[in-house]
């Protein structure tokens, strides 16, 4: 996730500087060993160091003269790195290299002990995200399957609708190779989300063939004419998704320009998938789809649209009382910026909260100040310590001394601390990696460098590294839902002619987005953020196809018979589309919830499966209503509308 902050961020500077001026990297990784000597801890040290991707394994004696009995050196310095009998090693993992260092680490230290760290989790989400895609993609083919079985009156019809979007999803994947690489979350979100957000395409085109064939006396005849009635839908349909996408790539924080350019090449790939491979693949097998006939499997629901509609009053007044907690609350939600903990029924999990019962919370952060004055150095490391939240410090007037200069050492006892223009401090600390208390520890140790040294200082970390995310990504909030909501908006101008149609389909998607992000605040449930950020985006750009399939149905009967009626009747012949298309979005994200480990690709899930079930019900409740109330303005607002003008 670091790798995707701007170039200019705090943080990316920092390491960047840090990586110039030292050879070492900051800790990513710790390991416990439990009933170990000091002797035999100093032997596992060396084994730990000569492990291919480790580098800066930090223990007790970097942090105190061994010469010295223990019972002498600072408490609080020597329970950091031994306690009971216990020892505690922090070092780094190579970025690359995070999975096979990671195991290897595993067979060194056995069952019986503890590691834990930013480089474990990244290699168990990396070693999750293929086996985790595959479970997901297992559990939701068949699910998938059935719902298209139970929608259609062919049993070969729901292999052409999977054939086309599977090919161009397995398309999309193979030209990632271009890009060079992506990040785990967009592996594991990606390819199942266009494969439901673009079904709908397959289902319009083979939908209208269907009906075409009852019509035509061939079937290419049927295939030109279904090409021709649903082109306008499919279009329209792809480019509200298109351009909610197409907003992700203006994040700062360029995760959303890594998924965001993966679903909208993605939606280019299945649009021509649809319009180009489908109708050739149609043709030539059209026969299996006649000889595989079957009676409709789900009963018809006669007259639902009369029995929604007398809803459309309770609909409009709860949107009304919704609206505006709902919108407050969603801007309120308490967010998480990182990948999160790992699960306490995993390995990584449980060694987590071993570690944490012996040692407390760990926080490892770096300072790195200017080189020269080591009263200076000394005076700030006094400060530090006298802070609660840090538990020992690590540096050159620790572990030697400030009244020995350091050119009367060699270069090997100080390369640790100084390089040509630095001097390197670690705070060990004891805040949670991230959280409002964390981000006030760093603002207050920013705060006391900058008393020192003004500007001339550099601190990095993890949990700074999230504090960076952090105001990123609120400030791309706003930037991508504007952008969604007006390239949304200009499409649906563009497609209905009017100026009406697109507020009210706005207004209705819009209130179950944020009816959908406002429930993790009122169950007072922390929400990753970066979920947040992009279903908010997704579910607009997603479900707004649900509403567009009605509107469209609807402006057609409109010009027959009054509002009322036109209403009845839309609902009447949509409704099940709606449904199966809701249903396959619902079950995509629900499956990701249940089955990624990872909580960034699990709130995604969630939200997206609550979301497209809270469209559904909006686009058949409120939005009808909408219509009927409106149908004046509407009417006035739209570019020759030719609405029937009878009662």
């Amino acid at each position: 996730m670091v790798d995707y902050l701007p170039e200019d961020s705090p943080s990316t500077t920092a390491m960047d500087t840090m990586n110039e001026e030292f050879d070492g990297a900051i800790a990513n990784t710790r390991v416990m060993m439990r009933d170990i000597s000091i002797q035999e801890a100093l032997a596992f040290k060396k084994e730990l160091e000569a492990t291919d991707g480790v580098s800066e394994v930090t223990w007790l004696d970097d942090a105190i003269d061994m010469k010295t009995p223990i019972e002498m050196a600072d408490t609080d310095t020597v329970e950091s790195y031994y306690k009971d009998g216990n020892a505690l090693f922090s070092f780094h993992i190579e970025e690359g290299k995070e999975v096979e260092t990671t195991e290897a680490i595993y067979q060194l230290i056995g069952e019986d002990n503890a590691m834990s760290g930013e480089a474990l989790d990244t290699a168990t989400s990396q070693k999750m995200t293929g086996t985790e895609t595959m479970y997901a993609a297992a559990l939701l083919i068949p699910i998938i399957i059935l719902i298209l079985i139970l929608s259609t009156r062919s049993w070969a019809e729901p292999v052409f609708f999977l054939t086309a979007i599977g090919v161009s999803v397995l398309i999309n994947l193979g030209t990632n190779i271009f890009i060079g690489e992506i990040s785990f979350i967009t592996q594991s979100v990606a390819p199942i989300l266009q494969l439901a957000v673009s079904l709908d395409y397959a289902i319009f085109l083979l939908h209208s063939f269907s009906d075409y064939r009852k019509q035509t006396e061939t079937p290419e005849e049927a295939m030109k004419m279904a090409m021709k009635r649903s082109f306008p839908a499919i279009a329209a349909s792809a480019s509200t998704t298109f351009f909610g996408f197409i907003a992700l790539t203006f994040m700062d924080f360029e995760i959303g320009a890594d998924l965001g350019l993966n679903l909208v090449k993605g939606i280019v790939l299945s649009f021509i998938s649809v319009m180009v491979f489908l109708p050739a693949l149609t043709l030539m097998f059209y026969h299996w789809i006649d000889k595989t006939q079957h009676k409709q499997l789900l009963p018809s629901i006669r007259n639902v649209g009369k029995t929604l509609l007398k809803f459309r009053i309770p609909a409009l007044i709860i949107l009304f009382i919704l609206i505006v907690p709902a919108f407050l609350g969603q801007s309120q939600t308490n967010f998480m910026y990182g990948i999160g903990d790992q699960p306490d029924d995993t390995r990584a999990g449980s060694d987590a909260t071993a570690i944490e019962d012996v040692f407390e919370k760990h926080t490892p952060m770096v300072l790195l100040v200017p080189k020269g004055d080591i009263a200076k150095e000394e005076n700030l490391v006094q400060e530090l310590k006298g802070i609660s939240q840090v538990k020992s410090t690590v540096s050159y007037v620790d572990a030697v001394s400030p009244a020995i200069p350091p050119e009367y050492l060699e270069e090997s006892a100080t390369e640790q601390f100084f390089s040509e223009n630095y001097s390197r401090i670690i705070v060990n600390s004891t805040v949670d990696k991230e959280g409002e208390a964390t981000f006030a520890f760093i603002d207050q140790l920013r705060s006391l460098t900058a008393d020192y040294y003004g500007d001339n200082y550099h601190l990095l970390g993890e949990s700074v590294t999230l504090y960076d995310m952090k105001n990123v990504v609120e400030k791309d909030n706003t930037v991508v839902n504007l952008l969604t909501v007006i390239t949304i908006a200009i499409v649906l101008l563009v497609t209905f002619r009017s100026i009406s149609f697109p507020v009210v389909l706005l207004i209705t998607i819009q209130s179950a987005v944020w009816i959908n992000l406002s429930i993790p605040y009122f169950t007072n449930t922390t929400l990753v953020y970066v979920g947040y950020l992009i279903i908010s985006t997704v579910q607009l750009a997603a479900t707004v196809d649900y509403a567009i399939l009605l509107t469209e149905a609807y402006k057609e009967n409109r010009k027959e018979m009054p509002a009322l009626k036109a209403v009845k009747k839309t609902i009447d012949e949509k409704i099940f589309s709606i449904g199966v298309s809701a249903s396959i979005l619902s079950s995509v994200g629900f499956i990701l919830w249940m089955t990624s480990s990872n909580q960034v690709v699990s709130s995604i899930g969630l939200l997206l499966g609550r979301g497209a079930l809270l469209a559904f019900i909006m686009v058949v409740l409120v939005l009808p209503a909408l219509l009927i109330v409106l149908d004046r303005i509407i009417k006035k607002t739209t570019w020759k509308p030719n609405f029937y003008k009878g009662k």
